[in-house]
């Protein structure tokens, strides 16, 4: 729905005058911004925000310029290297690293059978021990990946969706041990089910079991670690598997409208839970209309709340997300030439105002980030903070015809999509479970990869720009010792723990697992008695029907 243009220069000054005696002003008072004034090299002094129609500024509803008045003058976005390998050893020496490199937030990859919920040892898991995260076996494991680094200090993202809330609970008892209080225990655990059957189908458990896990881990979270963010609601994935910018932001705002209707039907205060809830974009190559997506969603999300849900809190209108630049984006081709990408697409988020951005290294098309390929992609993020000036004006493209205009038409068209969800399957639960999401998905993928086949999408170094004899680049591989080291501490853990405690532990879970009962705190006793995630998940699996999935083409 296109906004009416201010013709008046002069009411354009009155309308930025207002909000910054209104609104910035008194924001700055209590939180003071990075510095007192603000100029480029040149010497030209930068207002905070910038303004050409009389429409919100940055930090007001519907937070279409930001959900802060400051912004990045405030403080820079959490910088996170998604990183994790092997044992946890391994993941621990690459965390203290990238800690010493100036990183302030940790983003946890895990393995594949710790996503699922199997043991490392298991049958069907053995081959992927370690293989594109690390793995987490018991809290053992967990107390090896962040031995040195003091949790009340440092923010960790996790990105684990089956078993989160069994993983969570192995974080709270870690903070336990350090003796990190419940509101300095800060970070975010993906938990975000649904698009795991849609995008990446790590899931263990049907989607009505899946969904109570989920509202479990909200109510724990409220319980034991106020300050947590109990889900990131994540498009990336999604838009790894091949959807438009429209339809990231349509689903994704599609599943957290389904997750804010699952707290209130569990019984939790939906205003609460907005307001610790979190989402994950993706940053891909076309740079305006990016910013304008994130613009877009931060202005439907706020309306969402409000009139959907008749939140009338503020900061639960708020849509916070964090941002990884484009994996699928990557090439193996050329591959230095994705530093270029990935600068890209940083700006577009940092623009678009992200509140925490992952920037992925150039070799990640070929295997595991070396640590010099993470020490550039860290370094990328530095140099457009604290080099490029971006940060210094909230919104910076904000008020761009262009921009604005393609703001509107993300919104309209992700809102139509959203609708369509509504209508012919009442919710994103329904449309997952139907089909149909995976279906539109699918689409969009075989569409796109035409396209590059046929050139009229080029790729630098695939399709234009191809290099006849290209050198073969070095691959990162982890440790083949790392493996015995994963088992070798697993099978520690079964001999030394107290087996009657965690026996009992078990035995409790699967009871309550049978009722409505909150599953969080027999969890959070299986995980201190040492119970790993795969005998946790299997007692569930006891209890919880099996998955079948439909027919999506």
């Amino acid at each position: 729905m296109p906004r009416a243009r201010v013709e008046s220069a002069d009411m354009s000054d009155n309308h930025a005058e207002k909000w910054r005696n209104a609104v910035h002003a008194p924001f700055v008072a209590k939180r003071p911004e990075r510095k007192p004034e603000f100029v480029t090299a040149s010497g030209l002094a930068l207002d905070a925000a910038y303004f050409t129609a009389d429409e919100a500024g940055p930090g007001v509803f519907p937070f279409t310029r930001g959900i802060h008045p400051s912004m990045h003058r405030g403080r820079f976005w959490t910088m996170r290297q998604y990183a994790g390998f092997s044992s946890a050893k391994l993941t621990n020496e690459r965390f203290r690293y990238l800690l010493a490199q100036g990183q302030t937030g940790l983003s946890v990859a895990f393995d594949l059978p710790t996503q699922i919920g199997y043991e490392s040892d298991h049958e069907l898991a053995a081959p992927e021990a370690g293989m594109v995260g690390v793995a987490i076996n018991s809290l053992r494991d967990m107390e090896v990946m962040f031995d040195g680094i003091p949790l009340g200090e440092v923010s960790t993202s996790m990105t684990i969706n089956a078993t989160a809330l069994v993983v969570f609970a192995m974080y709270v008892a870690l903070c336990k041990r350090q003796g990190v209080a419940p509101e300095r225990i800060l970070g975010t655990v993906q938990n975000d089910i649904l698009k795991e059957f849609v995008a990446r189908g790590n899931f263990r458990f049907g989607v009505e079991a899946s969904m109570r896990l989920t509202t479990d881990l909200f109510r724990f979270q409220q319980e034991v670690a106020p300050r947590f963010n109990p889900i990131s609601v994540s498009g990336y994935h999604m838009r790894e598997a091949g959807c438009t910018a429209v339809q990231e932001v349509a689903f994704t705002l599609g599943d957290g409208v389904a997750y804010l209707e699952a707290a209130r039907d569990a019984g939790l205060d939906v205003a609460e839970t907005a307001r610790r809830m979190s989402f994950f974009f993706n940053g891909h190559n076309e740079l305006f209309e990016e910013v304008s997506k994130f613009r877009a969603a931060r202005r439907m999300w706020a309306g969402i709340v409000r009139d959907r849900f008749g939140v009338q809190d503020e900061n639960a209108q708020k849509l916070r997300f964090h941002t990884q630049t484009g994996g699928s984006t990557l090439t193996s081709q050329q591959p230095l030439v994705n530093a270029v990408r990935v600068t890209v697409q940083a700006l577009a988020a940092i623009m678009g105002g992200t509140q925490s951005l992952h920037t992925n290294s150039f070799d990640e098309a070929l295997g595991l980030p070396s640590e010099q390929s993470a020490l550039l992609a860290l370094r990328t993020q530095q140099v457009i903070a604290k080099e490029s000036g971006v940060a210094d004006v909230a919104d910076p493209l904000g008020g761009c015809p262009l921009i604005e205009t393609m703001t509107d038409r993300i919104q309209a068209e992700a809102e139509t999509l959203l609708q369509q969800v509504e209508a012919d399957y009442g919710g994103m639960v329904g449309a997952v479970a139907a089909g149909f999401v995976q279906s539109e998905i699918h689409r969009t993928a075989m569409s796109h990869q035409k396209s590059v086949e046929d050139g009229s999408r080029p790729v630098v170094g695939v399709n234009t720009h191809v290099l006849a004899d290209e050198p073969t680049p070095e691959v990162f591989r982890p440790d083949p010792k790392a493996r015995k080291e994963i088992l070798t501490t697993l099978a520690d853990v079964r001999q030394t723990r107290d087996s009657v405690a965690a026996e009992a532990a078990l035995e409790v879970l699967g009871t309550v697992a049978k009722t409505d009962a909150p599953l969080g705190p027999a969890v959070l006793v299986a995980v201190e008695a040492y119970c790993t995630v795969g005998e946790i998940c299997g007692v569930l699996e006891q209890v919880f029907p099996p998955y079948e999935a439909p027919s999506s083409f």
